[in-house]
């Protein structure tokens, strides 16, 4: 048995008059629908937040920059003066290992080589417990600043507020609202 024998007689113009009137009445049965399916046009007041500016210039993070600063002074200077030591450390022993006897040698590159380690170990502390101080200060400005970004979102009747996005129009852009408010004074209109 061939498969055309499952065809109609005339597959063309059957098919096109079944595809017409299906057609047809899909479009005249489908445009009511469409037209009243549309969601509205998205409306709503929103903003945008650059919290690195805030981070940055906001009167309590630099305030807290400067608080961290001092605080790790003393260490930074400490640590300066240690690499100091160990450059003229190895100077010495670049230029002297020469007329060294191979213990004296021995002996010095050893010295080194602890108080290299030492250095390594003592900078690496350092690195850990300032960033460690950094976080818990900036964490600090960021739950102020987000107090107040409520605040202007409730107070202006914001729908939303975006933080770090990838483009913002400078006319959503509340962020210098935010650093005044953070600063104590009140925001421009």
């Amino acid at each position: 048995m061939n498969s055309a024998s499952f065809l109609p007689s005339n597959p063309p113009s059957a098919v096109r008059r079944t595809a017409r009137r299906s057609g047809v009445s899909l479009l005249i049965g489908a445009s009511p629908a469409t037209a009243q399916d549309k969601p509205p046009p998205l409306t709503g007041k929103f903003g945008f937040v650059n919290t690195e500016r805030i981070l940055r210039d906001a009167a309590p993070a630099v305030k807290a920059q400067k608080k961290i600063e001092a605080e790790f002074q003393k260490r930074d200077q400490e640590l300066a003066r240690a690499a100091e030591q160990l450059k003229k450390m190895q100077d010495e022993l670049e230029k002297n290992s020469v007329t060294m006897s191979e213990t004296q040698r021995r002996v010095k590159e050893r010295e080194f080589a602890d108080l290299n380690r030492d250095f390594q170990r003592k900078q690496r502390e350092f690195r850990e417990d300032l960033n460690q101080r950094r976080n818990e200060e900036l964490a600090q400005v960021v739950e102020q600043a987000n107090r107040i970004i409520r605040q202007i979102a409730e107070q202006d009747k914001y729908d939303i507020i975006f933080q770090d996005a990838v483009f913002a129009s400078p006319r959503i852009d509340i962020t210098d609202k935010v650093i005044k408010a953070l600063e104590g004074k009140p925001p421009a209109k």
